[in-house]
C-alpha cells in the first residue's frame, strides 16, 4: 500500500472520513519556502500535511513540537520526480495550543539542518478529531481492504462497543511475527492491508489495523506507542458514546471492566497470566499517540 495520502474526497460511499486533498481546498492555508510546504488548512481537524517539493537522496524529517512539548518525529519521502507531488498527513494528536511544524533535511551522520519551521495555534473542532482520519502511521484509504473488512465484520452490530469487540475478536486471531520484530528497523510502519492478509505482525502491526478498522467506522481510536514493563510497545485506546475514552483496550465479561491488549492477549492465547498482567494499565506508561 502506498504510505502517501492521495484521496480526494471527504466523505466515501463507506462513510470513511478522508483527509482533503490541498488542492481541492476552498481556501488553502499552506505555509513554506521553496522547499517544503505546510499545509495547515485543516488543524482544526487534528491534521496538517507536509511536502517536499525537490527531488533529493538526502533522508529528510518532520519533527512536531506539541503544547505540552512532546516532540514526534516522523520521516518523510521526497519525490522521485520534479513534477510530483507528494503530501503526507501528520496528526496534531495532544490537544489545543502551539505546535511548532519543522521539516529538516540530513547534512550528514546523524545531523540534520533546518528547511522550514513554523508555529500553528491549534484549536480543535472536537478532542478526538485527530483520532478519525488516516496518517502516515495508520494509512488506509476507502478502498483498503482492512476497510472493507472492518465494514463486513461490523454489519450488523448496534452499539461501538460492540463494533469494537468485533475488530478485537478478528486482530487477535494474529500470529505474532517473532522474525520481524527481531529485524524490525527504525523507521518501520506497518502495512495494513498486508498484515491482515498474512494475519501476522508485531505489536505496531496489531494496533495498526485495530486503529485503521475502527477510525474507517467513525470511532476515534489512538494508537499508542510506549512501555508495556520495560518493553516498548503499542496498543490502543477507543472513544465510545457509552463510555468516553477508555485508556488501554477493553473488554466487559458482565461484571466489571478489563483492559485488553490485541498483542499480548494473542501471543498468550488467554492465559490467565496474561490477562492478570494486562490487568488494570498498571504496567503500561503511554509516550506518544497517534
Amino acid at each position: 500500500m502506498k504510505k502517501f495520502i492521495k484521496t480526494v474526497a471527504l466523505v466515501c460511499a463507506l462513510a470513511v472520513i478522508l483527509p482533503m486533498a490541498s488542492a481541492l481546498a476552498a481556501d488553502p492555508v499552506i505555509q513554506g519556502n521553496d522547499k517544503a510546504s505546510v499545509d495547515v488548512t485543516n488543524i482544526a481537524d487534528g491534521y496538517i500535511k507536509v511536502s517536499y517539493k525537490s527531488v533529493t537522496k538526502s533522508k529528510l524529517k518532520v519533527i512536531i513540537q506539541t503544547p505540552k512539548k512532546t516532540q514526534y518525529n516522523y520521516n518523510l519521502a521526497a519525490p522521485s520526480k520534479a513534477d510530483e507531488s507528494l503530501w503526507e498527513v501528520f496528526p496534531l494528536s495532544e490537544g489545543d495550543g502551539k505546535y511548532t511544524i519543522g521539516v529538516y533535511t540530513n547534512t550528514s551522520g546523524n545531523k540534520y539542518a533546518t528547511t522550514y519551521s513554523a508555529n500553528v495555534d491549534v484549536k480543535l473542532k472536537d478532542s478526538y478529531a485527530p483520532f478519525l482520519v488516516p496518517s502516515q502511521y495508520v494509512n488506509y484509504t476507502d478502498k483498503s481492504k482492512t476497510v472493507a473488512r472492518a465494514t463486513e465484520i461490523t454489519k450488523g452490530k448496534k452499539t461501538d462497543l460492540e463494533k469494537v469487540a468485533a475488530v478485537y475478536d478478528e486482530v487477535i486471531k494474529f500470529t505474532y511475527d517473532k522474525e520481524l520484530a527481531a529485524n524490525v528497523q527504525s523507521g518501520y510502519l506497518p502495512d495494513v492491508d498486508k498484515v491482515l492478509a498474512s494475519k501476522k505482525g508485531i505489536c505496531f502491526d496489531y494496533a495498526a489495523v485495530m486503529t485503521a478498522m475502527l477510525r474507517s467506522q467513525n470511532i476515534p481510536c489512538q494508537l499508542v506507542v510506549g512501555y508495556a514493563g520495560d518493553v516498548y510497545h503499542a496498543w490502543i485506546n477507543v472513544y465510545t458514546k457509552e463510555t468516553g475514552w477508555v485508556e488501554g483496550f477493553i473488554q466487559f465479561d458482565g461484571k466489571q471492566w478489563s483492559r485488553m491488549d490485541p498483542t499480548f492477549d494473542s501471543t498468550g492465547k488467554g492465559s490467565d497470566s496474561v490477562k492478570k498482567y494486562i490487568g488494570d494499565g498498571k504496567n503500561y506508561a503511554a509516550k506518544y499517540y497517534y
